[in-house]
């Protein structure tokens, strides 16, 4: 049967506000109660959602402070002669606290060859006239071929050689001189440094003497001549005097565990000495103050959220897991160390709680700064220890906010209760329609009846102000 949407309209009773009435009634209370739950869940969840993200945001810093890598930096700081800058280092944590002094001496360089006066005439010389190959070494192990065709010029020839995808390192160049006597002069230069790697050039046919290097022993018809200026040679520094070589401008190990490249020969001071850069290489103080600031900033961040979301009046206030995580923060980060020197906590390294369960630097027992100056190695032990209090709040943190953390399941649960309550809504909507055409059924019944009854009325009343001697009251 279909909805009957105007009831009343026979019986010209307001059977409509009647029926809204009554709906309203039994709808409107429900889903105020309806609407009030899920405020509810909402402002829970979002109390957890804050106090989960400040807990993660301390768990990042507290996995840093877990990680012994992080108070094994070592910082290198150079004083540079004046006008220079002579060294860069790069020093690993395995390297011992010290100061040296270093000077460079030379720099490492590759090998020049450049070709005899009168060689070649001009860029468009021809090199060869029936062809042949150029062989090119440096070192013991670079090397490479290169096919030279025949009528090959010499600008072809070096066009060749720097597009050669087997040349290890070798630039070719043309350097026209405008001297007839001396003409274009061909130069290679090798990126191959160090002591006796100098660039080797043979060839399989005389033609290309002229391009293959001279060695007075060896190859006494090479045309191409490497100056004792332009040979390649070692880098050379001394290391608080002592001598060390290296066949590139980077000294491994030089200094053990620490890398020096060496950028200029150093300047000399008017005696001819050359001037030394400093090299002080310290424990990295300001990486690890920078973590403890951050420890301490994101610890309160928590503990004062911790303290928000529970007053009175917040969905967390009396909130049993609250309470538990702030006396485990306390007693976690007050635990007992092993193995970490003077340190029986980490409040003997400058650190201490206020009233209001703040954590602060303090310098009760001593300052953080005084902690390491006198046992560095120790601090890191403390909080990345196998039994430090890093990895003690990492696992006490992890039982929060992980995937199967508590908080986690918090969420997991109001989430879940907000989807039923969706269903629950729907649901009741579905009754307070059954409910509405119910109402509607036996209304219609009433309107057709109180219609037909005034039907009747009117009729009799006809009939009766027909009758004989009836008078019609005014």
């Amino acid at each position: 049967m279909p909805l009957i949407t105007s009831a009343g309209v026979g019986s010209g009773l307001d059977l409509e506000s009647i029926i809204k009435a009554s709906v309203d009634a039994e709808n409107v209370p429900k889903m105020q109660r309806f609407a009030a739950k899920q405020e509810s869940l909402k402002v829970e969840l979002s109390s957890i959602g804050e106090v989960k993200s400040a807990i993660s945001k301390l768990k990042d810093t507290i996995e840093k402070l877990a990680d012994i890598d992080n108070f094994g930096k070592r910082i290198a700081n150079i004083r540079q002669p004046d006008g220079a800058e002579i060294i860069s280092v790069t020093p690993t944590s395995d390297i011992s606290t010290g100061n040296f002094k270093i000077a460079v001496e030379q720099l490492a360089q590759g090998s020049r060859a450049v070709s005899a006066d009168g060689a070649f005439a001009s860029a468009d010389a021809v090199v060869s006239a029936s062809g042949g190959t150029l062989s090119f070494s440096a070192g013991a192990d670079k090397s490479f071929d290169l096919e030279v065709t025949a009528g090959m010029t010499l600008a072809e020839l070096r066009d060749a050689i720097n597009a050669s995808d087997t040349n290890f390192g070798i630039t070719a160049n043309i350097i026209n001189t405008g001297d007839p006597d001396v003409g274009s002069k061909l130069v290679f230069t090798s990126n191959v440094s160090g002591d006796g790697n100098d660039l080797v050039i043979t060839s399989d046919t005389a033609e290309l003497d002229a391009i293959e290097t001279y060695d007075a022993t060896t190859n006494p018809s090479g045309g191409m001549v490497i100056a004792d200026a332009d040979k390649a040679q070692d880098a050379i520094i001394t290391v608080d005097g002592l001598v060390v070589n290296s066949d590139t401008n980077t000294f491994k190990d030089a200094v053990q565990d620490m890398t020096i490249r060496a950028l200029e020969v150093s300047p000399e001071d008017t005696s001819g000495t050359k001037l030394t850069a400093k090299l002080d290489v310290d424990y990295d103080r300001e990486s690890v103050t920078k973590l403890v600031d951050e420890l301490i900033t994101n610890y309160n961040n928590l503990v004062g959220m911790i303290g928000l979301q529970t007053r009175v009046g917040k969905p967390l206030n009396g909130d049993a897991s609250m309470r538990a995580l702030s006396d485990q923060l306390v007693s976690t980060l007050g635990s007992t160390l092993t193995d970490a020197g003077p340190f029986e906590s980490v409040f003997d390294i400058g650190l201490g709680v206020n009233k209001k369960g703040y954590l602060e630097k303090s310098s009760l027992v001593r300052s953080l700064n005084e902690a390491m100056d006198d046992n560095y190695d120790d601090i890191g032990t403390a909080f990345a220890g196998e039994n430090g209090v890093a990895k003690k709040l990492e696992e006490l943190l992890g039982n929060y906010v992980d995937s199967d953390g508590l908080m986690k399941q918090r969420e997991t649960n109001l989430n879940s209760q907000l989807d039923d309550l969706e269903d629950d809504v729907i649901n009741h909507q579905e009754r307070m329609k059954s409910f509405e055409a119910s109402l509607r059924q036996k209304y219609a019944g009433l309107d057709v009846l109180i219609a037909q009854m005034k039907q009747t009325q009117s009729y009799l009343g006809a009939q009766l102000s027909n009758l004989p001697g009836f008078t019609k009251s005014k």
